[in-house]
């Protein structure tokens, strides 16, 4: 510290004179000293003022304060101190073998087996290889029981318990830097921002719909539905209104069925009968018209846009539609999700609720693929991973498949995933709470964050392009059933919809049935007697052969060959009249009848003139 006392011989003796309150001078004081001390400061100001360098900054000097000098010599004797500790500590370093410890976590840290010994691997064993390059020490493996991370509450055989109790001294893995757990380990510095994301089987169509009701959504729909119903009702109540108002005789009050036709034809785009006479009623009307139009003219375009140029979203994008759809999902046991959902200081632990009902499962498998073929391809789990896991096992996932068949893109990807992320959560190393090795290796890890190293050995042996994204983005768009659903669906409704109505009317019409012969049975039978019918002195019964219709014998007569096999002959041969010329019009009872007399001149037979009397004769006597 002998930097630190080491003072100017001017300076001690203008702190003693401080001290005892004055300074000394010349014995005659006054302005004489004030001028002499104005110059000397002058003078000391411009000796000591620092040249100014290249680019306009002038290095700091004493400033004749003893405080700042004191501190400037300070800084000057920590860099020493700390760079001599540092190489004592590097001394130490070289030739060590430290116990790490680390996580099955592809590809960011797993072990492999060479030459019979278990070797660290991955993306955090390649950083741990630059600092064994430049500090050259060595290390081992001390593997935990548990593949786990740990916490506070879940600290057995996990690589938080390791470095806890000091059986290792780093921790060469991303961990999840968790609150709870600085309390027993140190974290390094943070080497990126873990992204947890959501991978899924790519379902067949859009969640934002397909086919016919694609164009709107569903409350879209309902008020539309809704217009159709009230907008008839409403109009046939407003031309009552009108006409009880305006007593307009001549306005047409149309009935209900028509309004509600009306509504239904002009959405159909269909021409209408009704012809309001009131302009407050054509106003309506056109009101409606309009409506009509703008409407489908939206649903054409955006029908086209969709079956066309539309975006494949998924039905589960968040963490939040999980929650509220309750989707079974799939993690990892003991990773930066678990803790994050049974945290209550977590956004995340409003999932707890699905962890209650059993719709979590927390899988111990480090298998990645065969959780991806099991739980995913087969059960319809979520798989909840972090970005570089789900990235490179898609990606391998992806060339197995474009070799089985190159062509078809949709077999390529069966999986998607979810753009937003799951969970967001620095991560870095870890070490125990009492170490010195973070001193060394925190700067140069520090430095490969900002050299961008690490972000680059993330996306290692990744093509540049995003793998199996949302929207495959084919270049052709071919209608499919699933397409046409819902218009098979109009026409089987249709058809459902008729049969029902015709048999509900076949069912009514057999009870009226039913109930009318009801009826008639409860009523007294009466016998019917056989009614006689005296004509022109002549007794007929309901039995005889009526005589023939009005019309051919009307006709007959003018044509003069009124006659034959059911009849009889009527008239002779002679110009069609009888024999004894007694075909003549006669005015009975205020009515006209031709009077026929009969071929074997028995009598004669009256035949009605008017229309009227002429079709009862006939339905008298015919039926």
């Amino acid at each position: 510290m002998r930097l630190l006392k080491r003072t100017s011989g001017l300076h001690s003796r203008d702190r003693r004179w401080t001290q005892h309150g004055r300074r000394p001078g010349p014995p005659g004081g006054g302005i004489g000293m004030a001028v002499g001390a104005w110059l000397v400061g002058l003078v000391v100001v411009v000796s000591l003022s620092a040249p100014v360098d290249a680019q306009g900054i002038a290095p700091v000097g004493p400033d004749g304060n003893e405080t700042t000098e004191y501190y400037h010599l300070e800084m000057d004797a920590s860099a020493e101190v700390k760079e001599r500790e540092m190489q004592l500590l590097r001394q130490r370093l070289a030739g060590t073998t430290l116990r790490v410890t680390t996580l099955q976590d592809w590809p960011l840290s797993y072990t492999v087996k060479i030459n019979g010994t278990y070797v660290g691997a991955g993306v955090a064993f390649d950083l741990l290889e630059f600092l064994m390059e430049k500090f050259n020490f060595t290390y081992e493996l001390v593997m935990p029981e548990q593949n786990i991370v740990g916490s506070s509450n879940d600290m057995a055989g996990s690589v938080l318990q390791l470095l806890a109790n000091g059986t290792a001294d780093m921790a060469v893995a991303f961990l999840p830097i968790l609150a709870d757990a600085r309390q027993h380990i140190r974290y390094s510095t943070g080497l990126d921002e873990g992204e947890w994301i959501m991978i899924m089987v790519r379902p067949m169509e859009s969640a934002s719909g397909s086919g016919l009701l694609a164009p709107f959504n569903r409350d879209v729909w309902i008020l539309i539905l809704l217009s159709l119903l009230a907008v008839g009702p409403i109009i046939y109540g407003l031309l009552i209104l009108r006409h009880r108002l305006t007593k307009d005789g001549e306005q047409i009050i149309y009935t209900l069925p028509h309004c509600v036709w009306f509504v239904y034809g002009a959405l159909m785009k269909q021409g209408s009968t009704l012809s309001p006479t009131g302009d407050s009623t054509r106003i309506l009307f056109a009101s409606w018209w309009i409506f009509i139009t703008i409407l489908t003219s939206f649903y054409t375009a955006n029908l086209t846009a969709f079956l066309t140029l539309s975006k494949f979203t998924l039905p589960i994008n968040n963490a939040e539609d999980v929650r509220r759809k309750e989707k079974q999902f799939v993690t990892i046991r003991g990773g930066a999700v678990e803790y994050a959902i049974k945290n209550r200081d977590e956004t995340l632990n409003a999932l707890s609720v699905l962890v209650d009902k059993r719709l979590v499962d927390f899988t111990t498998n480090v298998n990645d693929s065969d959780t991806l073929a099991d739980k995913v391809a087969k059960q319809n789990y979520v798989f909840v991973r972090d970005r570089p896991a789900i990235d490179h096992m898609i990606y391998a996932d992806y060339l197995v498949r474009r070799k089985i068949n190159p062509i078809n893109e949709r077999i390529h990807c069966p999986y998607a995933t979810a753009t937003t992320p799951f969970l967001k959560r620095n991560r870095a190393f870890g070490y125990p709470l009492v170490t010195e090795w973070n001193r060394i290796f925190d700067p140069e890890l520090l430095k490969m964050v900002e050299g961008g190293l690490i972000k680059y050995k993330l996306n290692d042996q990744l093509p540049k392009a995003e793998i199996c994204p949302q929207n495959l983005g084919g270049t052709e768009r071919q209608l499919k059933n699933r397409d046409l659903v819902m218009t098979y669906f109009v026409m089987v409704t249709g058809f459902v919809t008729s049969i029902v109505v015709f048999v509900s009317e076949l069912g009514f019409r057999y009870l009226n049935n039913r109930k009318l012969n009801d009826q008639l049975h409860q009523q007294p039978s009466k016998q019917l007697a056989t009614e006689r019918i005296s004509y022109l002195g002549k007794q007929f019964s309901a039995g005889d052969s009526p005589p023939p219709p009005y019309a051919e014998v009307f006709s007959r007569h003018q044509l003069g060959a009124l006659g034959g096999e059911r009849t009889g002959k009527l008239f002779d041969d002679t110009g069609g009249y009888p024999a004894n010329g007694g075909a003549n019009r006669q005015m009975i009872n205020g009515r006209d009848y031709m009077v026929v007399r009969e071929k074997n001149g028995l009598g004669s037979r009256l035949i009605p003139m008017r229309a009227p009397s002429a079709a009862i004769f006939h339905y008298t006597y015919a039926n």
